[in-house]
């Protein structure tokens, strides 16, 4: 699957590289700026912290409080097997969802780690907000430099003057006003 926040063909464009390197080392620094971002965003889900399975209900439990409501499809990934794929909540209570499974094994609570991640439909696609895809492409140029100079930092054709590309803490400060609007708050702790 290609990246969307920032495409090969943007970042290729950005850094002038045209097919000096391969599609696909190109397609791994847009995935990884992606997958970075997405992290911070606010998207509807969340991660349960355990699991059980009795006559073929599914239950999982969760340490906050979930907003999802009885009918709702969601999307459970890394909570096993039988657990896992799109799946309507039939039960719910504050802190757990029920679903149906089929020929299932049943199978006392128990802790799924690392936790299970639910997900319902977030209504907004990050991938055309140009603040969004401005700063995917910032940090897909910063990874690019990174990999491609030692240190991080590459130098210009002089030797003196050090570009202003560098992975950390700054980074994220200068890509976070871009992304402000449309951050989780789990993501602002700390």
């Amino acid at each position: 699957m290609a990246a969307t926040y920032v495409t090969r063909q943007e970042l290729t464009d950005t850094l002038g590289i045209g097919t000096l390197y391969s599609n696909t080392v190109v397609e791994e620094v847009c995935q990884a700026s992606e997958d970075i971002i997405k992290s911070f965003l606010w998207f509807d889900k969340y991660f349960a912290t355990y699991q059980e399975c009795e006559d073929d209900v599914a239950t999982l439990y969760f340490d906050n409080p979930v907003s999802f409501w009885i009918g709702e499809t969601v999307v459970v990934t890394n909570a096993g097997a039988k657990y896992n794929g799109s799946k309507t909540i039939t039960a719910l209570g504050t802190y757990y969802i029920q679903y149906a499974v089929n020929n299932a094994t049943d199978e006392p609570k128990h802790a799924i780690q690392p936790p299970a991640t639910v997900s319902a439909t977030t209504h907004i696609d990050y991938a055309t907000v140009p603040a969004v895809r401005e700063a995917a492409l910032m940090l897909a140029v910063d990874i690019w430099q990174a990999r491609q100079a030692a240190g991080g930092q590459a130098a210009s054709i002089d030797g003196f003057a050090p570009s202003p590309f560098r992975m950390g803490n700054t980074l994220l400060a200068r890509i976070r006003g871009l992304l402000a609007g449309y951050l989780a708050p789990s993501s602002m702790v700390g």
